[in-house]
């Protein structure tokens, strides 16, 4: 989660063309499950390190730029080993989540990895920070509406328990990858990157060796969707493309961009409604989108939670801002 003391400043006023380029980048964003669902015959992990892939040549004429112009800056071994663990809990979030695309539907895949914020409330003790009241509340609503959302897995054949905690483990496992990525970006001052092209890179190999050791896949074969290179065949390609450079690039970094505009909070917030719109893209590309009446009740409750917490932590950092 982003917190407020990281982009304190917005450099100019928002105008509504920058709330229109975050909500093409929250579209964006949010098409990765649908898109990545109707790629049927590739196994999740392999998928997954396809993903990786692809987004990993995005980010390198950006890493090549950095590198050759921070000649002052090194990184020290603790730098790389955390590297690494960000990379670990990278490819275990993108294998998790798209494994659970493949095994429940695609808006309870959504709701339960987008529910990072009421991870965070729970690990704030572990970390030693502190939990404030708006805290609590949010988490309360959060997990019950969770809780509620799961009760759909006795009337919908395509809800699952285990689909829904691989979604969740998704959740889990982000929050690693972005506290380490944030002690690195503003407490070491690596430049951004030459931190995601290497997490990013190492997470595809990660996720490879985890498609040949648990899914039978190989190095390489004449079959794409058994080939760690598939995705580099004709019938594969556009759809690596897209998610790299739609989600990828026109997500993720143009929401990175709009900070400079927008505050944060609105940023945070904005992202929480990621199961809303990825289920109606789900439904625009399928002409299916199945909500029970649990889900109808628990993701919104889920939903409310999280912005809570969100707004919480906000106010969390305003008030230490202020007081420092």
């Amino acid at each position: 989660m982003q917190s407020w003391r990281d982009h304190m400043h917005v450099e100019e006023t928002a105008k509504p063309v920058h709330y229109a380029l975050l909500g093409v980048a929250l579209i964006a964003v949010s098409s990765a499950g649908a898109v990545l669902q109707q790629m049927e015959g590739v196994p999740p992990i392999l998928k997954a390190s396809w993903r990786m892939y692809g987004t990993s040549l995005v980010l390198l004429p950006g890493f090549i730029y950095q590198w050759s112009r921070n000649t002052e800056w090194s990184m020290d071994k603790r730098d790389r080993m955390l590297i690494f663990f960000s990379a670990v809990f990278l490819a275990l979030h993108f294998g998790s989540w798209i494994w659970s695309l493949d095994h429940t539907s695609l808006v309870h895949s959504l709701l339960f990895v987008t529910s990072h914020p009421l991870v965070v409330v729970a690990l704030m003790p572990i970390i030693g920070a502190s939990v404030r009241r708006g805290h609590v509340y949010g988490a309360i609503i959060g997990f019950l509406g969770a809780s509620i959302a799961l009760l759909e897995i006795e009337g919908n054949n395509e809800v699952t328990l285990i689909g829904d905690a691989a979604a969740f483990l998704g959740a889990i496992t982000v929050v690693g990858y972005l506290m380490i990525g944030r002690h690195l970006r503003s407490s070491r001052s690596v430049p951004v990157f030459i931190y995601a092209f290497p997490v990013t890179l190492l997470a595809g190999l990660m996720l490879t060796i985890g498609s040949i050791s648990l899914e039978g896949t190989y190095l390489t074969s004449t079959t794409p969707e058994l080939s760690a290179f598939g995705w580099t065949d004709v019938l594969w390609l556009p759809w690596i493309a897209y998610l790299s450079l739609g989600p990828g690039l026109c997500g993720h970094t143009v929401i990175n961009t709009a900070l400079r505009w927008i505050s944060p909070i609105v940023v945070s917030v904005a992202l929480i409604f990621e199961p809303v719109i990825g289920g109606v893209i789900g439904w625009a590309i399928t002409g299916d989108a199945y909500l029970g009446t649990w889900t109808l009740i628990g993701g919104p409750l889920m939903l409310v939670g999280a912005i809570m917490v969100t707004l919480e932590e906000s106010r969390k950092s305003q008030n230490s801002d202020t007081h420092s």
